[in-house]
């Protein structure tokens, strides 16, 4: 028998009635599956089998066993018919695939192989296809770089959320240098304790007696 190609790239989807083998790219994973053909010992021994249940008797027991023992002999063995099957499936299935002469790869004629090149695509990728992907991946570098150009925080108050309490009433201060509601000077307010309430004369926050009078300033 001659060479059979697609040596690693197939499935065996045989059952006791027939032969079928499904083929695969090995590249993107794309299959064919080839005519299903009928096998004649499966087909007899289903005969047989049927035929001794319908008989009955010695003679029918005999002609059971001989259609399990044939269909034990199909199963069990290679066997020339099930290589002529493949055989068979494989040429049906050729034109759909190709041999890449440089990795060696089975792949399908649809997708994967670039005629032009004599080669799959994974060895020599189609030139409009690349291009296609180059310009896709421009577009987006170039759209992220205009995104990132612009000032999105334009106007946005980060202190808008920020309200102050009051220590002494707990409502809002209003963000002035007295508390609006109770008018208790705040500790953000270093103009409320820079000068002494009864002879006006400066002090320091850290000073706890005027220096002018020596009134507290506690």
């Amino acid at each position: 028998m001659g060479t059979i190609g697609f040596t690693d790239n197939y499935q065996d989807r045989s059952t006791h009635d027939g032969y079928q083998f499904e083929f695969f790219c090995e590249r993107c994973g794309n299959g064919y599956t080839s005519s299903f053909k009928r096998s004649v010992i499966g087909f007899g021994s289903k005969l047989l089998r049927m035929g001794g249940d319908l008989i009955g008797g010695e003679v029918g027991r005999r002609a059971s066993e001989l259609g399990y023992d044939s269909m034990w002999m199909r199963d069990g063995t290679r066997g020339p018919a099930w290589d002529k099957a493949l055989q068979s499936a494989v040429e049906e299935m050729r034109p759909h695939f190709n041999q890449c002469h440089r990795c060696g790869e089975w792949v399908c004629e649809q997708v994967c192989w670039n005629a032009e090149r004599g080669v799959c695509t994974t060895c020599a990728p189609k030139l409009d296809q690349e291009i296609a992907g180059l310009q896709a991946r421009a577009q987006v570098d170039q759209v992220r770089d205009r995104i990132e150009q612009v000032d999105w925080t334009k106007g946005v108050q980060y202190g808008e959320q920020v309200t102050a309490r009051c220590p002494s009433c707990q409502n809002d201060t209003g963000g002035g240098k007295y508390c609006q509601h109770c008018g208790t000077p705040l500790a953000a307010a270093p103009e409320a304790s820079r000068f002494c309430g009864q002879c006006g004369t400066r002090v320091n926050p850290s000073q706890i007696f005027c220096t002018g009078c020596g009134t507290s300033t506690v």
